[in-house]
């Protein structure tokens, strides 16, 4: 598997997590940097999380591979975001365009700052399914130079058209929700049924969702949100070798599909 474009496989997504508790966001952050975590996404839709986050980055800001978005209708509003961002955070590594929301008229600006060096790489998200050929349309302008998008053995449809389009381009790819949403813990299969894929250091059903997703080699980085840290550990677990082969992956997408 070639080099990742993002550096360690394994982030934090924040969205649902710390609620304004920057005591919280602390505790998970380090837990991430220990485990060897360094990207951590966010968003001005998450809430109080990306004011949490910068007090949890605090002195470790260096460690930490900033992604956030711009979510908003108006270019004044994006602007707002943004400036908040930088005070925040001094740069943001990966600015991301949330849901395509106006994605063409703020993408002009971002990229002025990408120029001026406040911003390092540009990219765009989308979580729906019906948005997903909007969001290959976006990425054919040649602009983005990454990609967020839901991954995972119920939700697919990234296969077919995004997947492909970011391995021509040589485009980052961020993976939200490899967990379903949770709906892939609601009946998760016997302990026994993970023996055969002990040999890959998958010991739970979220590693072994996990690896199912980095195992794709076009996948840079997947994001699972949480606000414990012993669950940052466990899943920086899966972001290691060996990857699994094909037959692997089929067998945990059929175990997940039951």
């Amino acid at each position: 598997m070639e080099e990742r474009k993002l550096g360690p496989v394994v982030g934090l997504g924040t969205s649902g997590t710390f609620k304004g508790d920057a005591g919280l966001a602390t505790e998970v952050v380090a837990a991430a940097i220990a485990s060897g975590g360094r990207l951590v996404d966010t968003s001005p839709m998450y809430g109080e999380a990306e004011a949490s986050l910068a007090q949890a980055f605090d002195g470790r800001r260096d460690e930490i591979t900033l992604a956030t978005k711009i979510w908003a209708q108006t270019l004044d509003e994006g602007r707002e975001q943004y400036q908040r961002q930088l005070d925040w955070y001094g740069r943001v590594d990966v600015q991301q365009i949330h849901n395509l929301v106006n994605w063409r008229e703020h993408l002009e600006w971002i990229e002025a700052e990408r120029e001026a060096g406040r911003v390092g790489m540009i990219g765009v998200t989308h979580w729906n399914r019906d948005a997903l050929s909007d969001l290959a349309d976006a990425l054919r302008t040649g602009r983005f130079e990454q990609v967020q998008l839901p991954y995972n053995p119920f939700e697919r449809e990234c296969e077919e058209e995004l997947l492909p389009i970011a391995a021509e381009q040589g485009l980052a790819v961020i993976v939200m929700r490899p967990f379903g949403d949770g709906d892939l813990f609601a009946k998760p299969p016997p302990a026994e049924a993970l023996e055969p894929l002990r040999p890959f250091g998958i010991e739970t059903w979220a590693q072994a969702l996990l690896k199912w997703v980095l195992s794709d080699e076009r996948v840079d980085v997947a994001i699972p949100a949480t606000s414990k840290p012993g669950h940052v550990r466990e899943n920086a677990a899966a972001g290691v070798p060996p990857w699994l082969s094909q037959e692997e992956r089929d067998y945990i997408s059929r175990l997940a599909l039951g």
